[in-house]
Order: C-alpha cells, then sequence, then structure tokens
C-alpha cells in the first residue's frame, strides 16, 4: 500500500466522510447524484494507495452485486411511462428502469468507498479514535477490535479446513447438491471454531481487566486529529454536497421519505 494523504489520515476522519457521502446517497433515489458521486469516487481512488489488480478483486462482490439489484428493481419497480419490455406479468417501464439505474449507481457509490476504507484502514488506529476522540466505552471499542481481528483468523481457518476435508477425501463435490452439503458442513465446523476461540478471549480479556467497571484506561498510541484529517473530512463532505446539488439543479432529487 502506497503512502497517501488518505492513508495517513486519522481512520476516524475517513469513516465520518464515508459516512458523509452514504448519508447524501441514501437519502434519496436518483440517478444523478449516485453518477455525480461515483465519478467523484473514481477520481479520488488512486489516493487509497492500494494496487489495482487486488483491489479490483476485493471491489468485485459489489460490483456483481450492483446489476443485480438493478434488474430486479427495474422489474418489480413501480411503473412509470412507456412500457419497454413486457413478459406476462413482469414489465420495465421507462420510470421502473430508470429506477434500477439508480440502484445500481447506488450501490457502486457505497460500496466501493467501503471496500476501500475497509482495505485501508488500520482497525487498531480506529479503535484509537473512536475511544480517545469520540469518547465511545472502552469495552465497546475494544470488544469489536477482538472481533475484527478474529474475523482475519477465521478466513485462516477456513481454508484449513478446506485443505483438511481435500486431504480426506470430503472435499470433492459432484452436483449442487453434493457442493451444498460440502459448504454446509466447512460452515459447522467454522461456527464451532468461531465459537470456541471467542470463548477463549473473551475469558483472556476478562482476565487481564478489560472488563472491570468504572476502571481508567490507557492506551499506548495517541490518537490525534489534525488540519489533514479535517481536510479529509471537507472532501468528502463536498462530494456529498455535489453530489446533492447535482441532483436539485437537474431536477431528479426524489427523498425517500418524501
Amino acid at each position: 500500500m502506497r503512502s497517501t494523504p488518505l492513508t495517513r489520515a486519522n481512520p476516524l476522519a475517513t469513516l465520518l466522510g464515508g459516512l458523509l457521502v452514504a448519508a447524501a446517497l441514501l437519502l434519496t433515489v436518483d440517478v444523478v447524484s449516485a453518477a455525480v458521486a461515483l465519478v467523484l469516487e473514481l477520481c479520488l481512488l488512486p489516493l487509497a494507495g492500494l494496487a489495482p489488480r487486488p483491489l479490483l478483486v476485493r471491489l468485485l462482490p459489489v460490483l456483481l452485486a450492483s446489476v443485480p439489484a438493478g434488474l430486479v428493481t427495474a422489474v418489480i419497480g413501480r411503473d412509470a411511462g412507456a412500457v419497454l419490455v413486457g413478459i406476462g406479468p413482469l414489465t420495465v417501464t421507462e420510470g421502473s428502469l430508470g429506477l434500477g439505474a439508480a440502484i445500481t449507481l447506488r450501490v457502486l457509490a457505497v460500496g466501493i468507498p467501503g471496500v476501500v476504507l475497509l482495505l485501508a484502514t488500520d482497525p487498531t488506529d480506529l479503535a484509537d479514535g473512536l475511544a480517545q476522540r469520540l469518547r465511545l466505552p472502552h469495552r465497546f471499542v475494544l470488544g469489536g477490535l477482538a472481533g475484527l481481528r478474529l474475523v482475519g483468523l477465521l478466513v485462516v481457518e477456513w481454508r484449513t479446513l478446506a485443505m483438511a476435508r481435500r486431504a480426506r477425501g470430503l472435499g470433492d463435490a459432484r452436483g449442487p447438491l453434493a457442493g451444498t452439503r460440502v459448504v454446509s458442513g466447512q460452515v459447522l465446523a467454522l461456527l464451532v471454531i468461531a465459537l470456541r476461540r471467542a470463548t477463549r478471549l473473551a475469558l483472556a480479556m476478562e482476565a487481564r481487566g478489560f472488563g472491570v467497571p468504572g476502571a481508567g484506561r490507557t492506551w499506548a498510541r495517541t490518537s490525534s486529529f489534525a488540519a489533514r484529517d479535517a481536510g479529509v473530512v471537507a472532501v468528502c463532505a463536498a462530494v456529498a454536497g455535489a453530489a446533492t446539488a447535482a441532483a436539485v439543479l437537474a431536477g431528479t432529487w426524489a427523498p425517500v421519505l418524501g
């Protein structure tokens, strides 16, 4: 990961900025705001400091989820305007097609920054910011940090389970039903491992005094919020404002609660 102003910023600033953009996009359902936000986000994407190939692999689930979401919305969405496609009771009209396009762009505009921030954010730095700057309860923050660390271990455990089952001749699945049985068994085994690890982790944290009520908590690193961090929040706010202003000027602003 390359060092950029975004990667050097306080993770709390990137989190607040991402929430601003997401809030602006979730308040309305229109094509213009999502398209403007997506274009601006793609322009700022190099600041994430991530290699293109690994980033594309991580973004693949978002890309795959956006298309079905738009297609389903176009088919079952509210009909308005001329009918473009009609197959029995299923119709696609101009209005429902526009709504489907808005949903597709919105999934991309919200999902891409979320994945990028998840990859570029250090969980420990984020926990320091939440506890020291936002004054969130340290038990909540440290519990969440421990859970995030546990997720990485579970990914390794999943791969180990797959290799162990394959070595025993249990991983060869032919057909969808056999594949479902294999995956179900592996998921159940992973669930048992996760519960065991979570229990041991909770006991270890309690033994070290993480759960003592009213106890003062010290931190190894100080979380600072400098002008650079305020600049990150300001840029994200500008993206949200530009997307909203473009939709209002184009006359497509359609508030969800309206």
